[in-house]
This record gives structure tokens, C-alpha cells and sequence, in this order.
């Protein structure tokens, strides 16, 4: 668990999550980050609270930011709802985009027993509204690294709207196209190509802001 945390002071933690490990489960017998951060918290002599602010798929590797108290949890959830706190990803996709950067807007409705979201038109029950900018940071013939940032974070936001922007991420074997499928086997990318590399945010306790990252090398190597 220590080497996950890259930073931690008395009201917050930013931990970098591998591939595999779900942010947050109820299933019995399954590892998540929540229960290791307590498991941690608790071997200090702490109050074992830990405050979800955000969340990554369970496929997707990056950084995230925990409360350790209730009031900084909703001070740092103030901050994502403000534009405060932003997060920023970086993502493999099949094809190359014909501008070097965008918006894009689509509602998205979730099917919780399938544990998928799909595009859906405007004003469709359940719905709700998703946006993103992405920029074009390096690309060949076949396959493009992308900047990402959120405007809003719901389930599964980058996999589907990027996938239904006609550029599915590289090792995305729920969303993804069959030549992006392809081309994710032949290229041995094995598991979703998106990284949660950057998060900004003002400190509840102190005011400082600050900037957190992580190296994206690996996803360079394609090209």
C-alpha cells in the first residue's frame, strides 16, 4: 500500500491506482483500493474513514484523491463540482482524429445489470449529459495518444464516448470495435489503454494548490 500513495498529509491521500484493483467494491472476497486505504489507516493507529471523491474502472490504471474526514470529503466534491479539482488522461485509441483537438457532448444511460453505458439522444430516461476535451498529442497510421479532461465523470465516460466518437481505446474489449480489437492483439496492448495521469486541486486544510502526475512513457512506445 505505501507505494501506491504519492502524497499525504492530516485531511487527504492521492494514491496511484494499478490495473486490476477496483476503487470501490461490494463484492465479498474481492480486493478495492477503499478497504486497503482503511486496512492502512488502521495499522497507523487512524481513524480507518475513507472518503471517495472519484473514481477509475477497475481496468484502468491512475491517480485518485481520498478524504480522510467527512468535511474534507465534501469540500474536495465542492471542488470537482466547481471545475476545482480536474483531473486529466491519457489515452491509446484506434485511428487519428482530423483536428488536433475537440469537445465532445453525448448523453449516456447505464445499464446497471449489464454494467455498461451507451450513447442515447437527448431527453432519454435516465440519461445524463457527458462532456470531454481531448487534444492530439502523437499518432501514426493507425493509432493516436490523446489528452483527455473531464467535464463531468460518469461510468465508463471515456471507453463510450471516444468509442462512439468512431476512436475506441486500445485494449478496451468492452467497447471497442473489431479492428480496434484487432489492432489492440496485434499491437499487444492487453488491457484498457487509458491513464489517469494528472490531478490539480486546492488543499482543503491549507489552501496551497496542488499539481500531482504521473509518467506516461509506456503509452509512447507504440509509436
Amino acid at each position: 500500500m505505501d507505494k501506491m500513495i504519492v502524497y499525504e498529509d492530516n485531511v487527504l491521500l492521492v494514491v496511484h491506482k494499478p490495473v486490476g484493483i477496483a476503487t470501490e467494491t461490494a463484492r465479498v472476497g474481492q480486493a478495492d483500493l477503499v478497504s486497503e486505504l482503511k486496512n492502512y489507516r488502521k495499522r497507523k493507529g487512524e481513524d480507518t474513514y475513507i472518503g471517495v471523491v472519484h473514481r477509475l474502472d477497475q481496468p484502468v490504471e491512475g491517480l485518485l484523491v481520498f478524504a480522510k474526514d467527512g468535511g474534507t470529503a465534501k469540500k474536495l466534491g465542492d471542488e470537482l463540482l466547481r471545475g476545482i479539482l480536474t483531473k486529466k488522461y491519457v489515452a491509446l485509441v484506434a485511428g487519428v482524429p482530423q483536428t488536433p483537438e475537440g469537445d465532445l457532448t453525448d448523453y449516456l444511460l447505464k445499464d446497471g445489470r449489464s454494467n455498461l453505458s451507451k450513447v442515447v439522444p437527448k431527453g432519454t430516461k435516465g440519461a445524463k449529459e457527458a462532456s470531454l476535451h481531448w487534444r492530439l498529442l502523437q499518432h501514426n497510421d493507425d493509432v493516436s495518444l490523446l489528452e483527455i479532461e473531464l467535464y463531468t465523470g460518469r461510468h465508463h465516460q471515456i471507453r463510450v464516448q471516444m468509442a462512439h466518437a468512431g476512436f475506441p481505446l486500445l485494449g478496451d474489449f468492452k467497447y471497442g470495435s473489431a479492428a480496434s480489437k484487432d489492432l489492440s492483439r496485434n499491437s499487444a496492448v492487453n488491457s484498457t489503454a487509458l491513464l489517469a495521469y494528472e490531478i490539480r486541486l486546492t488543499n482543503p486544510d491549507t489552501g496551497k494548490e496542488m499539481k500531482f502526475s504521473l509518467n506516461y512513457d509506456k503509452f509512447t512506445k507504440i509509436f
